[in-house]
């Protein structure tokens, strides 16, 4: 191959541009690869992952400030490896022919749908969860497939580079790359005419990274964000409605694109509720100064936004009900916050939050709720928590989001059989297991003439056999 396959720091638009020509020339010399390469290469990051998970922990934990080994590990490091599992359990079963019908009209013949890999698929990977959002879009990338180039946030260096070494030990460049740098870098990624894009970050970066590849109308798979509603039904209880809610919404401190952002209450349940949330954060959270279960925020720009934030609504009146020693400003720790009734055109309401500062939002019938949320971007998340099937029903009928868990959160995303994905504002395309495999798969459509081919009999110059088929074929 004339292109040179690099695999260390790359910061202008040329050296990318060989890396991703060595690997479409690689995946055109080769074709597509067999089932024994993939299941191959997926055990390979199986392995990678496995071996090296005190390192990961590190330094995920030295990018982060404070990072718990366990939420890496819970929330990072086992999704990845089920999802490998899950991949390499059913991928023969996915890669056979789909057969399908074929129109009486064209008889004798057969049909079938063959899912073929699309070549290099780029991944653009947040901080946020920085091995799952590489990652876990790789996953589906090999099983279909295809070979892959990988752009870690810059707000990761260690994670980064670690990445990049990990790599370059189990993969040749030309299936699959690491390629480290700041927005610049970023930049020129997304705007390489890769096969396909895949991007996770924020609905405004989104929109760039979708404008820079439709100029080489390269296909784009987004995981963007948005203010994911939590629905608290009029019968649920406090402490059961508190447990799921502080779960989903403070593990990494709320650093989470899925994360409830804002709590719809009945009205008249607005005080237990906030009671209640407070009494779990005091057992889950003893402290937050020096509690190394508990996130720092990934920089000191992060931090500050989600302080001044909070200073905002408490400017303008909202109740705000802060947890513990109310944080540690020299580690970037924001102690969990609610933020009662808030006023609906501060920042806390107008922009996804990202951080532990949770809005709790009052309604006084359920209607009022779901027009709440339909009066804003289509989330990426979407939680409720009912006991009664018509509440339930009513919200799943009468809402639109990416995805959906009743009863709890967060744990949508963990179904390696369902599909990931945004909607609208919220994203564009889902992943993950089987759908993730057809996303980043072309699915080549074959007819195959039998025996005997009875249109050709109709070919020009057309006389009576053929008007009479036409008279009859369009009846």
């Amino acid at each position: 191959m004339n292109a040179r396959c690099l695999g260390g720091e790359l910061d202008t638009a040329q050296p990318l541009a060989e890396l991703l020509t060595c690997q479409q020339a690689a995946q055109s010399a080769q074709g597509a690869p067999a089932l024994a390469l993939r299941l191959d290469r997926l055990q390979r990051l199986h392995a990678l992952i496995v071996d090296n998970q005190i390192a990961i922990c590190a330094a995920i934990a030295a990018d982060f400030g404070t990072r718990s080994v366990t939420e890496t590990t819970l929330l990072e490091i086992v999704p990845t490896l089920n999802a490998i599992v899950h991949a390499r359990r059913h991928l023969r079963r996915w890669m056979r022919p789909r057969r399908r019908a074929v129109a009486w009209q064209f008889q004798p013949a057969r049909a079938w749908v063959q899912h073929q890999p699309l070549g290099v698929v780029g991944i653009v990977a947040p901080w946020n969860y920085p091995l799952l959002l590489a990652l876990s879009p790789l996953v589906d990338a090999f099983a279909a497939g295809n070979r892959a180039l990988i752009k870690p946030s810059e707000l990761t260096p260690a994670w980064s580079e670690l990445l990049q070494r990990l790599v370059a030990s189990q993969f040749e460049p030309a299936e699959l790359a690491v390629v480290t740098g700041g927005p610049a870098v970023a930049q020129a990624f997304c705007a390489l005419p890769f096969d396909h894009l895949v991007f996770t970050g924020s609905t405004g970066v989104g929109r760039q990274v979708m404008q820079a590849a439709a100029a080489n109308l390269t296909p784009v798979t987004l995981e963007l964000g948005g203010k994911s509603p939590a629905i608290v039904g009029a019968a649920y209880a406090d402490d059961k409605a508190a447990r799921s809610i502080a779960f989903g919404k403070f593990v990494n401190a709320g650093q989470t694109c899925i994360a409830p952002d804002y709590v719809l209450v009945p009205r008249a349940r607005l005080d237990t509720l906030a009671q209640a949330l407070m009494s779990r954060l005091r057992t889950c959270y003893p402290a937050v100064a020096g509690n190394d279960d508990y996130a720092s925020i990934i920089s000191p720009r992060h931090h500050q936004r989600l302080v001044n934030a909070v200073d905002e609504a408490r400017a303008r009146g909202a109740r705000v009900l802060v947890h513990g020693d109310g944080g540690d400003a020299a580690a970037r720790k924001v102690a969990p916050t609610l933020v009662i009734d808030p006023p609906l055109d501060i920042l806390l309401m107008r922009e996804e939050i990202f951080g532990p500062v949770l809005p709790l939002v009052p309604y006084d019938k359920l209607d009022d709720a779901i027009a709440f949320v339909n009066r804003n971007d289509r989330p990426l998340a979407l939680y409720c928590l009912t006991n009664d099937a018509a509440e339930r029903d009513a919200v799943l009928a009468s809402t639109l989001s990416g995805g959906v868990t009743l009863n709890g959160t967060l744990l949508h995303l963990a179904q390696d059989a369902l599909p990931f994905g945004g909607v609208g504002a919220s994203g564009l395309g889902a992943y993950h297991g089987e759908d993730g495999f057809k996303r980043l798969s072309h699915a080549r459509g074959v007819h195959q003439v039998g025996w005997f081919n009875g249109f050709e009999l109709l070919a020009p110059p057309y006389g009576a056999l053929a008007e009479r088929a036409r008279r009859w074929l369009a009846r």
